[in-house]
């Protein structure tokens, strides 16, 4: 499915966003400015180009209970849910936001990510009363602040962004009243949640026990998933092989690490960064997949070739020992 652009990018000073936010704004002017809107509850952000599918029948609740790590069985509509798809082997493959209205399970997830997702899907429909569709040319996200009001919402139970998600049909886009922020202003407060973006902050080696996603994404009282047997065995015996950390930049340096950059502990390379933005009272951020024996109060230094080395301190997202509380009960 090719990438749409969206009609908000005809609002006046808007600035296409590049790379897997294609096709939506970056910033509208300032990406500073745009942020402070946000958290003041005064602008919305256009996610269009994330896509969106649509799953109904008497057992998409069941079904998606014994597929996912989340606890879909008795969901109530509106309750919003993150919901992850595993490898056998505990690894992430994919990532979903969603809510049941009543009839039909709504989720979003990463740009060019359904197509893959609705394959998977369909070959474990058997015979359950289910039916899938990826819906991304007729619907589109947009992140409202505040409380939902009746409306069509999706985002972790905990949404760290103090605002909510909303299903509307593409063709209304063009309409959408009042201040808008880009993407860049969305990223910044992201990274201050510590709240990780499957594809930025992870690869294609990460648990969810590394990311912060238990409890969150990851239902630690219900039965058997596919991978639970690793997420199971990590919380309880603690100490995952990484941990996603936040880390404050230098600010001396006017560029911002890319994805991939190195992160070192002196001369010793012991993670990558992930996604990383300015942000309005941090300054510049960033997330960061480490090892999990990184000392926490160490200084680190993200370095890539022919760009200065930016030190950074690390905020903690992830306790270095998850899990040991477990066997201590014991």
């Amino acid at each position: 499915m090719s990438r749409m652009r969206s009609p908000l990018l005809d609002r006046p000073g808007a600035v296409e966003a590049d790379g897997l936010d294609a096709g939506v704004a970056a910033h509208y002017g300032s990406d500073l400015r745009e942020q402070r809107a946000m958290v003041a509850g005064e602008a919305f952000v256009d996610l269009s180009h994330r896509d969106v599918v649509t799953i109904t029948g008497p057992d998409r609740l069941t079904w998606l209970h014994a597929l996912t790590t989340q606890f879909f069985e008795g969901l109530k509509p509106g309750t919003s849910t993150t919901a992850l798809l595993l490898s056998p082997t505990g690894h992430v493959e994919h990532v979903m936001y969603g809510v049941d209205d009543g009839e039909t399970f709504w989720l979003h997830t990463e740009p060019g990510a359904a197509a893959a997702l609705v394959e998977w899907l369909q070959k474990m429909v058997f015979m359950s009363r289910v039916e899938i569709a990826d819906v991304t040319d007729d619907y589109a996200i947009i992140w409202r602040p505040g409380a939902p009001s009746g409306e069509h919402l999706t985002r972790s139970g905990d949404d760290s962004l103090g605002g909510h998600e909303v299903f509307l049909p593409r063709a209304e886009l063009a309409g959408l009243e009042g201040p808008a922020a880009g993407i860049w202003a969305y990223e910044a407060l992201r990274i201050e949640a510590g709240a990780p973006r499957f594809g930025l902050d992870t690869d294609e080696r990460a648990i969810p026990n590394e990311l912060g996603w238990l409890g969150v994404g990851v239902h630690l009282d219900k039965g058997c998933y596919r991978g639970q047997e690793t997420v199971a065995r990590v919380h309880n015996l603690g100490r995952p092989p990484r941990r996603i950390v936040r880390l404050l930049l230098d600010g001396s340096v006017d560029h911002l690490p890319a994805h991939g950059y190195a992160v070192r502990a002196g001369e010793k390379q012991v993670g990558v960064i992930g996604s990383a933005a300015r942000h309005h009272e941090l300054g510049p951020i960033a997330l960061a997949l480490v090892k999990r024996n990184v000392d926490p109060t160490a200084v680190l230094e993200i370095v890539a070739e022919d760009q200065p080395t930016v030190t950074a301190t690390q905020d903690l997202l992830v306790d270095p020992e998850a899990g040991l509380h477990v066997r201590a009960r014991l």
